[in-house]
């Protein structure tokens, strides 16, 4: 099935894991792909709500599986989530994993807020009390996102937003997302570029966080059959993609067969 015709985009925001690799592993054909992309000559940026990883060693590690990508290019959760804080002149708690700790730095020794990461197998109860007396005095909570799942090469795993909504529950505070589903999350990675929303077009894997949060952006949005894609969210009744495709490759072939923007 070919692209919509009326889809020009003139930018590009791409997802990462589950879409342009799994694991240390690029999907099949993504490399390529994302060269001919580079060829076309359309601005390009990167979006993950990843925040285990410093920018630096995500960028390492992209490169080492053949992805030619540019820091500049790699627009982060984590990065976003310093951007509210430095804002707002916050001293936070972070709950986060340790090796994001190089990027973001410590805890401040009396934090007016909680701003939490995915601290994989490092949360642990005295992080989460400690943030929930925060936010029962008050303080205001910044997540850097709020995933229900991701895939890695043995399977999905339980992601942040279970431990976020648990905090919510518990302390009555609504966390502001930092990173997707935000819609200024995706608006500031176009404004970089000069793009309006309308005229950029998304690349995800994940259908509410990805697919939906774009497209109540205003961007329109590619989802793809790879990473956490779940048999029937191509199909699903309350978000419908503006394309679904195989994979980063095939989506990549039909976009660039379209003519080009007027």
């Amino acid at each position: 099935m070919p692209a919509p015709s009326g889809l020009h985009p003139r930018a590009l925001l791409i997802d990462l894991a589950g879409v342009l690799h799994v694991g240390d592993h690029p999907v099949v054909g993504s490399v390529a792909a994302l060269a001919k992309l580079r060829g076309a000559g359309l601005p390009l940026r990167f979006l993950t709500n990843t925040t285990r990883t410093p920018r630096r060693r995500l960028v390492a590690r992209l490169r080492d599986m053949g992805f030619a990508i540019e820091a500049d290019e790699l627009h982060t959760a984590p990065h976003a989530a310093q951007q509210l804080v430095a804002r707002r002149d916050l001293k936070p708690l972070y709950l986060i994993h340790p090796d994001l700790t190089e990027e973001i730095g410590p805890s401040a020794e009396n934090p007016d807020s909680v701003v939490m990461g995915d601290m994989g197998p490092f949360l642990d109860y005295a992080c989460l009390n400690a943030a929930f007396r925060l936010l029962m005095e008050g303080k205001p909570f910044i997540a850097m996102a709020r995933n229900r799942y991701f895939m890695e090469e043995d399977g999905l795993s339980l992601d942040m937003g279970a431990f976020v909504t648990g905090l919510e529950f518990s302390s009555g505070v609504q966390a502001e997302i930092a990173g997707k589903p935000a819609p200024a999350f995706f608006h500031t990675a176009l404004a970089e570029m000069g793009v309006a929303p309308a005229d950029a077009v998304v690349i995800g894997d994940d259908l509410h966080d990805d697919v939906g949060a774009a497209l109540a952006a205003g961007i329109p949005a590619i989802l793809v059959r790879t990473g956490k894609f779940r048999s029937g969210d191509d199909a699903d009744p309350a978000i419908r993609p503006t394309l679904v495709a195989d994979d980063f490759a095939d989506a990549v072939a039909r976009l660039l067969a379209l003519p080009a923007a007027p």
